[in-house]
């Protein structure tokens, strides 16, 4: 057989394979905007998308059946705070320059697979210490080079000299290579500077580090680090090309800074305070918490004794400031900042949203809708309705009753394509 008719071939059979449609039966299915549960479902899904959902949809006689009436059924679920694309071993970002740009970004492309078998079928990649590996991976997947969830790409961390998102630690005469410090800014005219460059290169969204970080060397995670103007360029500047803000913050003051600078939402917020919960509130920002990083960094043998240091003492204070914004009807994404915790282990931050004020569905809610709000992408993902991607997972038992049943996904499809089923 001639190349040309190998090829052809391998066209119409992708063809077709794409062209079959698929019927799910779903026992109970979490209706993720009305936050109720219907049973008895069947999805119709055709070429990647749903065309059909209730309890008497026609299933054509073609159709692939998936029989899940024995579990619950959900949406694709959406993880607001990651990092696949570049990801540091054992918690220490410096062992990224023990090896090229290109064995750090073929070493993460596991990272991909594991974060989308764990039932996350879209992700928000906030930022890589290698600029602009995190787009490869996003258009890699999107090409279907390997499995992987729909990424949402920032390029690089938009950071201070020496701030919160660069890498610190090194001997002040070492020479770190472009792409390393690609989004330093020290000025509100640098910082849009930075945002066109970005922008120039097809970033979905910009992440901003508006106060030092728990896991940089030689950081005060309370520190403001960019200035209220410098946030204000930041935010006017990613406006005039489409894109929101991401800012991550753990100081009270950087956070209202950020806020009230008009950035979409606050990375981790973990000394929030009244007045930063109000200043929320009021400008609709969401609050993307990672509550479970605190456990994990502990826990890593890994991690730098002076990232220890940092982490003492935060996570009730985080876990409390998470409890008044819940209370106080803040907006919340779900996100885990993995890989802090392991890859493939977002859903046990779950867990964490519940143990501190959220109800089982209002923390599907944050990683389904509210993610989808946040991103932007309301009308592709977030939900199982007609016109949306067939991005539907499945889990034994009821998340509702134990939301650790989000810990052991048993199916995933994403865009009609299945990936995983138990």
């Amino acid at each position: 057989m001639s190349l040309a008719r190998a090829l052809a071939l391998t066209l119409v059979l992708t063809v077709r394979l794409d062209a079959q449609v698929t019927a799910i039966k779903a026992g109970r299915l979490i209706d993720t905007e009305g936050g109720t549960v219907l049973t008895n479902q069947i999805v119709l899904v055709r070429n990647g998308t749903i065309e059909a959902v209730g309890p008497s949809v026609t299933v054509p006689g073609d159709a692939t059946v998936i029989d899940l009436s024995g579990m619950t059924v959900l949406p694709g679920l959406i993880d607001s705070h990651t990092h696949l694309a570049d990801a540091p071993q054992g918690g220490e970002p410096r062992t990224i320059t023990f090896k090229t740009a290109a064995a750090n970004a073929y070493e993460a492309i596991p990272n991909a697979q594991k974060v989308l078998l764990a039932g996350f079928t879209t992700v928000r990649d906030v930022g890589v210490y290698r600029a602009l590996t995190d787009l490869a991976m996003r258009d890699a997947i999107a090409r279907g080079a390997f499995p992987g969830p729909r990424m949402f790409v920032a390029g690089a961390y938009v950071t201070i000299t020496g701030g919160a998102g660069g890498m610190t630690g090194m001997a002040p005469d070492v020479q770190l290579p472009w792409d390393m410090h690609y989004g330093e800014a020290n000025s509100p005219w640098e910082v849009r500077q930075r945002i066109r460059m970005l922008a120039g290169q097809g970033v979905d969204l910009i992440k901003v580090l508006a106060t030092g970080a728990v896991l940089t060397h030689g950081s005060n995670k309370n520190a403001r680090e960019f200035t209220y103007e410098e946030l204000q360029a930041a935010v006017d500047e990613a406006k005039n090309f489409g894109l929101k803000v991401a800012a991550h913050a753990h100081g009270a003051e950087g956070i209202k800074n950020a806020v009230k600078a008009g950035v979409a939402s606050i990375e981790h917020g973990t000394y929030l305070d009244d007045e930063g919960i109000r200043l929320m509130k009021e400008h609709g920002t969401f609050l993307v918490p990672t509550l479970d990083v605190h456990s994990c960094i502990v826990a890593n043998p890994g991690t730098p004794a002076d990232f220890l240091q940092h982490n003492q003492g935060m996570q009730e204070t985080h876990f409390n400031g998470f409890r008044k914004a819940v209370q106080s009807g803040v907006k919340i994404a779900f996100g885990t900042d993995v890989p802090v915790c392991p890859m493939g282990d977002n859903g046990k931050e779950f867990a964490f949203m519940v143990q501190n004020g959220m109800t089982p569905m209002q923390a599907i809610q944050a990683a389904t809708m509210g993610g989808a709000e946040l991103i932007g992408v309301t009308k592709l993902v977030g939900s199982i309705k007609v016109g949306k991607s067939a991005d539907i997972i499945a889990v034994r038992g009821d998340p509702l009753k134990d939301v650790r049943a989000l810990e052991q996904v048993s199916f995933v499809m994403k865009e009609g394509k299945v990936y995983k089923k138990e």
